[in-house]
């Protein structure tokens, strides 16, 4: 089957975004900085293979702070970030604690909040129980912000303060799904205040863009990441939705599927923002094992994005 030339469009940009590096970052001078272990609340970044890599160096992944045995030991927020309840429960237990919320997704939280203070009622369009939508969710008191899933909920949706009401999303939406939910709000409350800039994030737009721009050329189009990452998902539903029906999530127990890919000529590559870019060399590996391949990387953008770590890992 070596013989059997295969076309890869590789999008760019792909993998891993300012925050999901900076978090990465955070946990690795953690463990430099107080030693092992380190505990991280939630998943740091939706990546198994990330996970994994940092739990080799001496972090221990929990889901609530309760079940951390030895408080005197750090423990770091997840970059999807938190319900203002957790830095205080970490303060109760004299915990010392470092937060990796995404500078992008920590935006979100201060525009809901400052909306809540000037007497909104606040829309929330994301996926119910993804961390972020809890973490954004829990910066305000219980009743004050509704949750939006889909277009059906947008339709259904009635707010008894049909003046001074407001909306933020998640930051790894899709960012022609949300427009559409955003038409149907608007269509209802013409009045419905909107952020001053949009909240989907800069790296999540870029790579549905660029996912987009070579879709329709695609016979199959794979996205290397993890069930559980929003924006990986996302980026399947794009490539789909922009011409390409064959479009599949390639994540830690995926088999390849071999069978489709020698029946393609064309097939699209890209990856999700928590993913390492190993995991696609990797990919790409085991296709030169079998086809006579030659990449053709379609770079939209370039990003010079840079989130500082904390100073008091510095």
């Amino acid at each position: 089957m070596k013989n059997k030339e295969l076309k890869i469009l590789l999008s760019a940009p792909r993998g891993f975004c300012a925050g999901v590096e900076r978090a990465i970052e955070i946990v690795e001078k953690s463990i430099e900085k107080y030693g092992a272990p380190v505990y991280v609340r939630h998943e740091i970044v939706h990546n198994k293979f990330v996970v994994d890599d940092l739990k080799s160096k001496g972090a221990i992944f929990v889901e609530e702070l309760e079940e951390i045995e030895d408080k005197s030991r750090p423990v770091i927020f997840s970059a999807h970030g938190v319900p203002k309840k957790i830095p205080e429960d970490a303060k109760n237990y004299n915990m010392t604690y470092v937060d990796a919320t995404c500078p992008l997704v920590s935006k979100v939280h201060r525009e809901a909040e400052n909306l809540y203070k000037a007497g909104y009622h606040l829309v929330l369009i994301g996926h119910e129980n993804h961390p972020e939508v809890i973490g954004t969710m829990g910066q305000l008191p219980e009743g004050s912000i509704d949750l939006i899933q889909n277009e059906i909920e947008a339709k259904k949706y009635s707010s008894k303060d049909k003046k001074k009401i407001a909306y933020v999303t998640q930051t790894t939406l899709s960012v022609d799904d949300t427009k559409e939910m955003i038409e149907i709000l608007k269509g209802k409350f013409p009045h419905i205040r909107e952020p001053l800039k949009e909240d989907i994030c800069y790296a999540t737009t870029n790579r549905q863009m660029a996912v987009k721009n070579i879709a329709k050329k695609c016979d199959l189009f794979f996205i290397i990441g993890s069930r559980n990452s929003s924006n990986s998902v996302r980026l399947v539903e794009v490539a789909k939705k922009s011409g390409c029906l064959n479009s599949l999530l390639i994540h830690s127990e995926s088999e390849i599927p071999f069978d489709l890919i020698k029946d393609s000529n064309t097939i699209g590559i890209s990856s999700g923002a928590s993913a390492p870019e190993i995991l696609v060399d990797n990919f790409i590996k085991e296709l030169k094992n079998r086809f006579t391949v030659s990449i053709n990387e379609v770079e939209i953008i370039k990003e010079d994005v840079v989130f500082k770590v904390p100073n008091k890992l510095n």
